[in-house]
């Protein structure tokens, strides 16, 4: 297919070439334009090739253009991705009634709907320059043009997106067209023929950007659907590996010609948990995990074809790396007491995909490894007790067993070990009958391996598994093919293969042990390669892999400030508009009560006297508590080089001590989060129960001291989402010294602006935002009258001289922010253990350093005070807060969209469609309205409406005439008769109350995971 231009409006051609209508494609054009006004719409239209005038146009690049990966927004401009050059690596299933080949993407081009100023060729046509990720996220990085000249050229703002697909890493399934998404026996299963939109949506990489072509598709007729089928125009890509060999392998005695085989080798990267080594580990709140990997191998012969799937992935737990990683990494389990709910949503994912599960953790006896295996095995016992025998662990000592016995070692031991001899039995392999595509056995388990990284001791074993695997299927059909040395070396060279691949896309080098996996021999000149991988690793992990992780982000969608392109289209930007407008019908909130501290520590250790007067200073029983700690070490230059968590440690046993042992304990508590900078701490807690309703659990800190080369002053920030309702807690220490104003609202600034969460997420997008934070802002008041007024308790004095108030009221800091009352005296700075202000020889002024100031519309501020508790300088300040979370039921969302969209698209006798959009508009004067409903009542569900079923009074819209709700259908209107099973279910759905599950102190299975099934485009929330 070729791709032209042509500009008045701008508009993109795709049309198929005479070479692809002479192989039965018909002559057939996909037009892009961008919509007016927009940088995130589309307008595409699907035309004859004969209809579309080409006549000014020109080629945009010389390059045969394979298919199209997708649309995608980028610094408010909107391109399109297509193929420029690929390769056909070969059939896995030659004697399959359909081809099943597979190409590997080589170079991609992204080419603007919006501007022309990305339309130089050298852009999109060179040849990528052989060029890491550079240290970068910034997709306007400049660098000198290729002229030499001294004036910067911008960088395509796709460039970054451009090294990633065009790595090698990138396949599709070519002509004809089959899901490379799916495993063998999964395809196999379906009774429906191909559709684009039926995939495996955990491994097809560019689903983001190329959602809205799809949905393009399923909203043609159905001839028109069939003839951009054949087209091709619409690409779906997996990221990962494949391989193919043919070989001749012994005749049976009867003709003696050999019988040809062929052997691949498949591995489908997971997107939703995408990232590079040390900026991705662990889970995700849904149970997805990183570097997760399902590879099948696949044998195909005349007769019979075999399928052998296993998986890798991460240890499941929030676990993680930060800061400067070298040979002795440090690993930081993040939330210890929260992650059984992920774990379970991973394997009952796991179960529900593939049946049994076993897994065999490869990780040592080292302190970091330990720990990963000891959490590892503790949340696999508590799991067991939801999910039962279909889930095992093996535990197995890579690096044990190779210094004693060698690589070869492992090879005998992990075949002789009896949990993985009984489950190879147990879980069998999948055969099907290679004319007919019959399934006559099937695989009903998987074995999912991992390391630390998932990428050379898993790589290595699983070669063993698909060996013994591929030996028992081998014992059935020709026993003879067992004892072939071209089978096996082929075999192992696919394996290493594969864990180059893997490894160069997760750590940038190829993988280590793969010259014993080529060979089956451990050679000098394997160490020295495994060695320099080593420090290429550790030199890209650090310094290349944060412009890659932005890179990733940005392809599969996850950064917080993207705008997916849609496609223009009335009927369903209507809908999703009313659907916004309609959130109470499909969502409830429900209350809750944060308990909010602040207290600077001076450097002191936990105190003897008791924190309950500052934890629990009313009867109330907090859901969370978030809780900042200032100085909880000594600032001292040690600490500030390498900072010692023993005393955060210290605090955390202290906290969760009080909670533990105060009176009248209705609910227990568990840590959720903590994370420190140097002596600012923060700590996030919860009520056991919540741990299920509590997702996407993030820290970041940012530093400010020495202008940003110092953690002495900094900030520390937690963010998560309490059902569909996002928060954001931060702690900081500003500048010290009275008179030092300006260093302290540049402190507030520089947080602002350079504290950031993960796939782009900054302070400000978050819906409820707290800072807890000793502030240092001081009063502007000499030192006696300060004490005096304080000692009055006239607060309105010292307060109309607090200069954080007047930084406030000017505009210059916490814009937006509001702060309680403050009703209590200053809380700096005491003599320690006594209620006297600071005597020493300093005699610091008083001041309320220690604030809490707070932004969002769910957030209603109940107390602001200050705790008596005189271990340290300053006194700890604390507010409690009732906050409103939402809770959106998904499934009722999606019931109402399609009614919705039934109701629009369903017109009466007469009646164009195109009048009755034109009227989507919402009278506002509508008369006798219903009061607002609130927490008690509920105007849906009384004396009138029992059990909250309404009945539209068609009499009362007959005499006001026409509806002023588009969604309303007419009386003569096909939704009007009688509704059909299926509508009268959504319209219960619809209807039924929706009252949020009380938690429950007991221990429940988490929810489940996200469907793993089939998608289907037509499942849209739009």
């Amino acid at each position: 297919m070729l791709l032209y231009l042509s500009e008045h409006p701008r508009t993109l051609y795709l049309v198929t070439s005479s070479h692809d209508e002479r192989r039965g494609c018909p002559a057939r054009a996909l037009v892009f334009r961008a919509a007016q006004d927009s940088s995130s719409q589309a307008v595409v239209e699907f035309l004859p090739k004969d209809e579309v005038d080409l006549t000014s146009a020109v080629r945009l690049t010389s390059r045969i253009v394979k298919g199209c990966l997708g649309l995608i927004s980028i610094a408010n401009d909107i391109f399109l991705a297509v193929i420029v050059s690929a390769t056909e690596l070969g059939n896995t299933r030659p004697s399959s009634p359909t081809a099943e080949t597979v190409c590997q993407i080589h170079d991609v081009g992204f080419y603007c709907l919006t501007s022309s100023l990305w339309d130089d060729p050298t852009s999109n046509g060179d040849p990528l320059a052989n060029t890491a990720f550079g240290d970068q996220s910034d997709v306007y990085a400049r660098e000198y043009n290729a002229s030499g000249s001294s004036t910067p050229a911008p960088e395509h703002p796709c460039q970054p997106l451009r090294k990633l697909i065009s790595a090698g890493t990138f396949y599709y399934a070519s002509d004809p067209q089959w899901d490379i998404s799916s495993r063998l026996q999964r395809r196999l299963a379906r009774s429906e023929p191909w559709d684009p939109s039926t995939y495996d949506d955990r491994f097809v990489w560019n689903e983001y950007i190329v959602k809205s072509l799809l949905d393009f598709r399923e909203r043609l007729d159905p001839h028109e659907r069939a003839d951009l089928d054949k087209c091709q125009f619409i690409v779906l890509a997996i990221q990962g590996y494949v391989g193919i060999c043919t070989l001749a392998l012994p005749a049976p005695p009867t003709n003696g010609t050999p019988a040809v085989a062929t052997l691949s080798l498949i591995s489908r990267l997971g997107w939703k948990r995408a990232g590079t080594r040390f900026n991705t580990r662990g889970v995700d709140d849904d149970g997805n995990c990183a570097n997760f990997v399902e590879t099948e191998t696949l044998f195909s012969t005349d007769q019979h074809c075999y399928g052998y799937v296993q998986v890798r992935g991460s240890v499941p737990l929030f676990w993680e790396q930060q800061g400067l990683q070298t040979f002795g990494q440090r690993i930081q389990i993040t939330r210890p007491q929260a992650s059984q709910p992920a774990f379970d949503r991973h394997f009952a994912g796991l179960v529900e995909e593939y049946g049994a599960v076993h897994a065999i953790n490869l990780l040592g006896t080292k302190e970091n490894e330990a720990a990963l295996t000891a959490a590892y095995t503790r949340h696999m016992k508590s799991a067991q007790h939801v999910l039962g025998d279909s889930i095992g662990l093996t535990n197995f000592d890579f690096h044990a067993a190779v210094r004693i016995g060698g690589h070869e070692s492992v090879f005998r031991e992990i075949r002789r070990l009896e949990n993985v001899v009984d489950n190879l039995d147990r879980f069998g392999f999948a055969m099907a009958d290679a004319n007919t595509n019959e399934i006559i056995t099937e695989q009903k388990g998987i074995f999912r391996t991992n390391c630390l990284d998932c990428l050379d001791r898993t790589n290595f074993v699983q070669d063993i598994l698909s060996r013994t695997a591929l030996e028992q299927y081998l014992m059935h059909i020709r026993r003879e093919w067992v004892h072939s040395g071209s089978l096996w070396s082929n075999h192992g060279e696919l394996w290493a293969e594969n864990g180059d691949a893997l490894s160069r896309i997760y750590a940038g080098t190829g993988a280590l042990n793969t010259s014993f996996t080529r060979s089956g021999k451990r050679t000098l000149a394997g160490v020295l390669s495994d060695a320099t991988k080593s420090v290429s690793r550790a030199y890209i992990n650090n310094f290349q892999d944060k412009g890659k992780q932005a890179a990733i982000d940005m392809f599969v969608g996850n950064m917080s400030t993207q705008r997916q392109v849609t496609i223009f289209d009335p009927i369903h930007d209507s809908v999703g508009a009313e659907l916004e407008n309609r959130l109470s019908e499909y969502s409830t909130t429900k209350q809750c009560t944060i308990f909010v501290g602040t207290w600077n520590l001076n450097g002191r250790s936990p105190p003897s006297e008791s924190l309950l007067p500052w934890l629990f200073p009313r009867p109330s029983t907090p859901d969370m508590f978030a809780l900042g700690f200032q100085e909880i070490v000594p600032l001292t230059a040690q600490q500030i080089v390498q900072t010692d968590p023993e005393k955060k440690r210290m605090w955390e046993t202290k906290v969760l001590d009080t909670l533990d042992r105060r009176p009248n304990k209705k609910s227990t508590y568990i840590l959720l989060r903590s994370h420190q900078l140097v002596g600012t701490a923060l700590l996030v807690l919860v009520k056991t129960e919540l741990t299920a309703v509590i997702r996407n659990v993030e820290a970041a800190s940012h530093k400010t001291g020495l202008r940003g080369m110092s953690g002495n002053k900094g900030a520390v920030g937690i963010r998560l989402d309490y059902h569909d309702t996002s928060f954001c807690f931060l702690t900081a220490h500003f500048a010290a010294g009275h008179t030092n104003v300006a260093e302290r609202n540049a402190d507030y600034h520089t947080i602002v602006n350079g504290l950031h969460f993960l796939k782009g997420k900054t302070i400000d997008s978050h819906q409820n935002i707290v800072w807890l934070a000793d502030t240092n802002y001081r009063i502007d008041l000499d030192n006696e009258r300060v004490r005096t007024l304080a000692l009055l308790d006239d607060f309105d004095a010292l307060l109309a001289a607090d200069q954080l108030r007047r930084a406030m009221d000017e505009r210059a800091v916490f814009e937006g922010y509001q702060e309680g009352p403050l009703l209590f005296r200053p809380t700096y700075k005491y003599d320690l253990g006594t209620d006297n202000y600071d005597t020493s020889e300093k005699m610091r002024v008083p001041a309320w350093t220690d604030r809490i100031l707070f932004k969002g519309n769910n957030l209603d501020l109940a107390v602001y005070s200050r705790a008596e508790i005189k271990s340290s300088d300053h006194r700890p300040v604390f507010a409690i807060f009732r906050a409103e979370v939402r809770i959106i039921d998904h499934v009722k969302r999606a019931a109402l969209s399609k009614l919705l969209l039934e109701s629009v698209t369903s017109t009466a006798p007469g009646e164009k469609l195109d009048e009755k959009l034109a009227g989507l508009t919402f009278a506002s004067d509508e008369p006798n309205l219903p009061p607002p409903s609130s927490d008690d009542s509920a105007w849906w569900n009384d004396l009138e409406h029992p059990n909250g079923i309404v009945i539209p009074l068609s009499s009362k819209k007959a005499a006001r005439g026409a509806s002023g709700n588009p969604f309303d259908s007419s009386s003569e209107s096909s939704l009007s008769s009688s509704p059909s099973s299926s509508e009268e279910e959504l319209y219960h759905a619809l209807q039924a109350p929706i009252t949020p599950a009380q938690p429950s102190s007991a221990r429940r299975p988490a929810p489940p995971p996200p469907v793993r099934t089939t998608r289907s485009t037509t499942e849209s929330d739009s």
